[in-house]
């Protein structure tokens, strides 16, 4: 369990990614991350009081948690994940908030309803396992 830890809140990887791999990584950190921050979380952050007591709740935690959880992984954890501050620890809420999306909120819709969670998951995915690259302040942050 602490390797896990430790891999995840990892900096050292992004030291060794090549610089045309890093900016593809800058790319679609900043791509990913503002569709996502300012196409679904912000939208969510600015109504959380309209939203709040009819936001769907599919683990019985209360609709206006639920909602808080996912204006959390949507708009602060994007905001996390485009700075490259700890990007992989960030994406894990993305990755789960995605996953529930695709796969319970819409179980039973056509797949052009699931299309968008799983196209924001696949580089959530990716992101966790390549780490940040070196344009990102975890990068600026682990240096000695």
């Amino acid at each position: 369990m602490k390797n896990l830890i430790n891999w995840i809140t990892s900096k050292d990887a992004s030291a060794k990614t090549a610089v045309p791999a890093s900016i593809g990584l800058l790319a679609l950190r900043i791509g990913v991350g503002a569709m996502m921050a300012f196409g679904h979380g912000w939208g969510k952050l600015t109504a959380y009081g309209e939203m709040s007591a009819e936001f769907v709740d599919p683990f019985g935690f209360g609709a206006s948690f639920t909602l808080g959880l996912v204006v959390f992984a949507e708009f602060f954890c994007t905001i996390a994940l485009i700075l490259g501050f700890f990007t992989r620890a960030a994406v894990i809420p993305l990755i789960i908030n995605m996953t529930v999306a695709a796969l319970l909120i819409h179980a039973d819709d056509p797949f052009s309803t699931k299309e968008p969670a799983l196209m924001y998951l696949t580089p959530f995915i990716a992101i966790l396992f390549t780490g940040p690259g070196r344009y990102s302040l975890d990068r600026l942050l682990s240096r000695n």
